[in-house]
């Protein structure tokens, strides 16, 4: 489905990904881990076509994304849905507007049909009784629950997943990573999941793959990354505070940063 080749990107000079490749399968499950900066949000928004890399290629098919206009890019972007961070539901739009808003701005189906299908879609997430409700009624779970439904709103043979249990408590994580599941073994859809979430990982993905530093330091099936014998991936999976991916970031020496002016 996805095959990413040689992605660079940089800012003020920096490489925030450098020489990124890695291929994300057909109706799998795929998580993107690493640790904070190391390239992964940078990576999600060149995947969706919000921004474009310095080098590379990114093939959906036969289709490179990078080299597409914005109009271009139109025919992909109705085959994706994207569940962002904050979940980004519009504040002043209740439940049943958030989810119908896809629909309304980019189909022609009667209100009776786009009716049917909110339900629809907020069922698959178990909230069907909360058409109504604005989002500020709601928990950050069931917000995240909501805007996975909108996400779902045109049927999408992909959908991408930005940090999708970050801030919840352990049901609701639990709750989301399910959804996950569902969506994919049930349902047919390809996730691709940008996340912290190591164990969660572990147990749910077809595949995944570790970002550090802008590069790709591994990939492969969970059972694969468990055995890796490189420390910088099992400090990564294990959590451990002693190892090569260090505390403090600096590269200056800090007595001489001290005596610098």
């Amino acid at each position: 489905m996805f095959s990413i080749r040689n992605i660079i990107k940089r800012y003020n000079g920096r490489a925030v990904l450098d020489d990124v490749s890695f291929t994300a399968e057909d109706r799998k499950i795929t998580y993107i881990l690493g640790t904070s900066g190391s390239g992964k949000s940078t990576l999600l928004k060149t995947m969706i076509g919000a921004i474009k890399p310095d080098a590379g290629e990114i093939l959906f098919g036969d289709m490179d994304i990078t080299k597409q206009t914005e109009r271009g890019l139109d025919p992909y972007r109705r085959k994706i849905g994207m569940l962002f961070q904050q979940g980004a539901l519009i504040n002043y739009l209740n439940v049943f507007d958030n989810i119908a808003l896809p629909m309304r701005e980019h189909t022609t189906l009667d209100e009776n049909i786009i009716k049917i299908m909110v339900k629809m879609k907020l069922e698959l997430v178990g909230l069907r009784d909360f058409e109504e409700l604005m989002p500020s009624q709601l928990s950050g779970g069931m917000q995240k629950r909501v805007a996975l439904a909108r996400a779902l709103a045109l049927d999408p043979a992909i959908i991408f997943f930005d940090e999708p249990t970050s801030g919840l408590d352990p049901i609701g994580r639990s709750v989301i990573t399910k959804l996950i599941a569902d969506l994919n073994r049930l349902m047919g859809i390809s996730c691709i999941v940008v996340s912290h979430a190591v164990e969660e990982a572990l147990r749910t993905a077809d595949r995944i793959v570790i970002l550090y530093r802008g590069k790709v330091i591994a990939e492969g099936t969970p059972q694969e990354i468990r055995q890796s014998p490189d420390a910088l991936v099992q400090q990564f999976i294990t959590g451990n505070v002693e190892g090569p991916i260090a505390f403090r970031a600096s590269s200056k020496d800090f007595g001489e940063d001290l005596l610098v002016g």
